[in-house]
């Protein structure tokens, strides 16, 4: 059991293809919580996104023979279910990007300081009006903390690409927000968006 435990994701993607199945229950247990946190960023809503979460563990059972380890499993199965989650959006039309706590783009010091819901609905708002691969970089980036290497694997998209997409979301919200006199003098406050693309271009330097 302890060896179990410190087998790698390739290992336990290695044992089911040759007829292991419980080991694919391993997998599961590994990374069914955030492939869940994942989905409800996307859809929204705790049944639909159980439901990106089944049918993700279900395709990917499906599909795992024409795994070949050339990126993570788990850059794999994201890449799954980021296109479930896209399916189910563009099905359903509904308006399903959860923005809460306003942890987009922004500091802990930032976040503390934000009073009231109203800035967080705008800001969900306009994430909303952000381009599909715009908004899927942004969200994978912050809240799920994934690499450029890995979005870029899960929107199957080159290094710079994904790096592009996730630039051109917090610019677009920048200058949104620098549109409006409230965001505007929260933002310059704070440093809000605009701290965040600069840091980001200091980074690019």
């Amino acid at each position: 059991m302890l060896r179990d435990l410190i087998k790698t994701d390739l290992e336990l993607v290695e044992e089911v293809k040759s007829g292991q199945r419980r080991a694919f229950s391993e997998l599961v247990k590994r990374h069914q919580k955030g492939l869940l946190r994942m989905s409800l960023r996307f859809v929204k809503d705790l049944s639909t996104a159980e439901d990106v979460v089944q049918e993700s563990f279900i395709k990917a059972y499906e599909k795992l023979h024409s795994f070949e380890g050339r990126s993570s499993f788990k850059s794999w199965l994201f890449q799954i279910a980021v296109n479930g989650a896209r399916n189910r959006l563009r099905d359903t039309r509904r308006n399903m990007v959860d923005i809460e706590n306003v942890q987009l783009a922004v500091g802990a010091q930032a976040e503390s300081r934000l009073v009231g819901n109203s800035i967080a609905e705008i800001l969900q708002e306009e994430v909303e009006r952000l381009p599909d691969r715009q908004r899927t970089a942004l969200l994978l980036r912050v809240y799920e903390d994934l690499s450029f290497k890995e979005i870029a694997e899960i929107m199957e998209c080159p290094y710079d690409t994904a790096k592009a997409n996730y630039r051109h979301a917090l610019m677009k919200l920048r200058e949104r927000f620098e549109e409006q006199q409230d965001l505007r003098s929260w933002s310059d406050e704070v440093g809000g968006i605009s701290g965040e693309t600069n840091q980001f271009a200091e980074a690019e330097g």
